[in-house]
Order: structure tokens, then sequence, then C-alpha cells
């Protein structure tokens, strides 16, 4: 059984985040590319959602993509993450958002390394963050260190 993760009332969200990740979780927002020090981090560790903590990702399925964005060829489990067509900006694109804060998070492509799935999870690093292995179990995510033995 998982956690359930909330999401904050709309000033908590303001005061806990940057005005970049407001911007990006909140409003859809784009960070400029190469811009976030998660676009070339490949430290152990799993990525969750900045507003509520859901976990997102693995270092284990991040891969340079080139694209600017830190990229990752799966999410750590699928029911964290809600999928949505995105026709913005003259375009068809799948938006990923997470479930439980619906957080904006960036898009999936399916120009990924065919090796890993062919599927490239193009998000935007202000909506993420880090937590080390060394600190997962300390932060309560002790059940994703099996991932990294």
């Amino acid at each position: 059984m998982h956690k359930k993760y909330t999401k904050p009332s709309k000033e908590e969200i303001r005061n806990k985040l940057s005005e970049l990740s407001y911007l990006v979780t909140q409003e859809s927002y784009t960070e400029r590319p190469h811009t976030h020090e998660y676009d070339q981090l490949f430290e152990e560790g799993i990525y969750v959602d900045i507003v509520s903590g859901e976990p997102l990702f693995s270092s284990k399925d991040k891969f340079d993509a080139g694209c600017g964005w830190p990229s990752f060829s799966k999410p750590l489990e699928s029911e964290h993450l809600v999928e949505k067509k995105d026709f913005t900006h003259f375009m068809v694109r799948t938006e990923v958002r997470s479930r439980d804060a619906d957080s904006h998070l960036g898009h999936v492509f399916n120009d990924g390394p065919r090796n890993m799935g062919g599927l490239r999870y193009c998000i935007n690093g202000a909506s993420l963050r880090f937590i080390p292995k060394a600190d997962m179990e300390k932060e309560g995510y002790e059940e994703y260190l099996l991932l990294f033995e």
C-alpha cells in the first residue's frame, strides 16, 4: 500500500516554491532548456514531485537526451502520473502531471532510447525534488532503496 500524497493549499504552494517552480507546476510553464541543474545530474536517487512528494522517477531510468531537460525512460510507478492530451502551441503532445498534486511536470514522447523502452519523459527540473540515495530512508522513501542494490 502506498502513501497518500496531497496537494497543499494554493497559499502553501506559493510560499513553499520558487517563482519558477510555481509557474511550472501550477501554470504549466516550461523552463528554458539547459538551465536546471537536474538536466545533468546523474547521482543515484529518486525524483519526487516538488509540491506533494509523490515519487516519480528513478536515476536508474534517467538518460541524457540532449534536449536540455531531465529525461527518463519510464516513471518510478505509473500510478503517480496522469497523461493528458495537450494541444497547445499548435502541437499535439502528451502532457505528464502528478496524480495527487496535479502538478504539471512536462511531456512524454516516443523518441527515447529503444533499449530503454522507447519513451522519453521530458520533465521540467523545476517540478522535481531530488532525493539522493543516502537520504531516501530518512525522507521516507526507503521502499525504493531496493532499486539501487
